[in-house]
C-alpha cells in the first residue's frame, strides 16, 4: 500500500532542478489553533511520529521549492488526530492564518524510509495502468484511503473513472522505472461500456 503523503495533484519531481531538494508533504495547515500562532494540520502522512524528529519544515502552496519557505518548528504535539505545530516568527493568530492552506512539507531525503514494496503517493500519481494482457486502463489520479486499503482511481479512457484496489490479489507489478502498474482484474472490477 502507499503511505499517504501528497493529497492532490502531482509530485515533488515536477520542473525541479537536481540540486533542488524534492519535498514530501507531511500535512496542510487548515487553520490557526489558539491566539498565539499555533497551527492545526491535517496529516497527510503514515508516519505522524516523524513529526517529533526533525526541527525544520517548508511551507508552501505546492511541493515546489520555489513556492516553499523554510521555518524552524518549535514544538510540535499531536492533538484530536491533527497535529499541531509552533513556528519560529509565527507569534500571532493573524500570522497563522496567513497559512491556512498551506502544505507542510520536507525534503524527500529526510522522509521516513520505506519497507520493501512501499511506494510514495506522488510516485504513483501519473503512472500509467494495465492489465496483464497489455490493456490500457487509465493514469492514475488519485489515491483514495479506505482503512482497508488503498483504492487508485484511474482516468483517462472511455471506460471513464475506474477504481482498482490496492491489493495483493489484483496489484501484479508496480514498475516506477516504467511508470507502469500492471494488475490482474478481479470479477466485476471492469465493467464493460
Amino acid at each position: 500500500m502507499a503511505p499517504p503523503n501528497v493529497p492532490n495533484g502531482r509530485g515533488p519531481e515536477d520542473r525541479s532542478s537536481a540540486s533542488e531538494p524534492r519535498f514530501m508533504t507531511l500535512g496542510k495547515i487548515m487553520r490557526p489553533h489558539g491566539i498565539r500562532g499555533e497551527l492545526r494540520m491535517r496529516l497527510d502522512t503514515a508516519y505522524p511520529d516523524r513529526l517529533f524528529e526533525i526541527d525544520t519544515v517548508y511551507i508552501g502552496r505546492k511541493p515546489d521549492p520555489r513556492s516553499a519557505t523554510l521555518y524552524k518548528l518549535e514544538k510540535t504535539r499531536l492533538h484530536r488526530g491533527a497535529a499541531l505545530l509552533t513556528l519560529a516568527g509565527i507569534t500571532d493568530r493573524s500570522q497563522a492564518d496567513a497559512l491556512r492552506g498551506r502544505l507542510v512539507m520536507v525534503p524527500l531525503d529526510v522522509g521516513a524510509p520505506l519497507e520493501e514494496g512501499e511506494f510514495y503517493v506522488f510516485e504513483l500519481l501519473g503512472m500509467g495502468v494495465y492489465t496483464e494482457a497489455g490493456e490500457y486502463l487509465g493514469t492514475v489520479r488519485r489515491i483514495l484511503e479506505t482503512g482497508a486499503n488503498d483504492v487508485f482511481l484511474l482516468d483517462g479512457t472511455e471506460r471513464g473513472e475506474i477504481l482498482i484496489p490496492d491489493t495483493d490479489e489484483v496489484i501484479r507489478e508496480i514498475d516506477l522505472e516504467a511508470r507502469r502498474i500492471t494488475i490482474t482484474p478481479i470479477p466485476g472490477l471492469l465493467s464493460d461500456k
